[in-house]
């Protein structure tokens, strides 16, 4: 058995993201703004190269199918619902960190996007969205 070293500042982290993502929340929210975008907000990553804008959301044990992805007036939004597997018994688990529940994330577009080519894919529990840029 390997001996792991306690690294209190871990723990810390953990708690800071938490207490971070509450107060996120608490003041970036009207009241019942919940309820309209969802539970929780999976994590984001958005880059650009030359020819493409691409957005990768975090969205564990997902498939495509499950997911809507829509476009209206220059706003992408992705939304869904991540389901907890009744196949485990909640009593069995030790720890439950991954959210669980209906979500949503929007996204303004910047000009310049060709948004009839937009191409998805979900591999490894990440939403893979690439939008082409128009040429001029």
């Amino acid at each position: 058995m390997a001996i792991v070293r306690y690294n209190p500042l871990s723990e810390l982290r953990t708690m800071q993201d938490k207490m971070n993502r509450l107060l996120d929340m608490a003041w970036t929210r009207e009241v019942g703004e919940e309820l309209r975008e969802g539970v929780w907000h999976p994590a984001a990553d958005i880059y650009e190269d030359d020819a493409t804008v691409t957005i990768k959301v975090e969205l564990p044990d997902m498939e495509l199918k499950q997911i809507d992805i829509r476009i209206d007036d220059g706003v992408l939004t992705v939304k869904g619902e991540r389901k907890h597997t009744e196949e485990i018994k909640k009593e069995n688990f030790h720890r439950i960190e991954r959210y669980f529940g209906p979500f949503q994330r929007s996204f303004a577009l910047q000009g310049g996007l060709d948004t009839d080519t937009l191409n998805a894919g979900c591999e490894y529990g990440v939403l893979t969205i690439t939008i082409a840029k128009l040429r001029e």
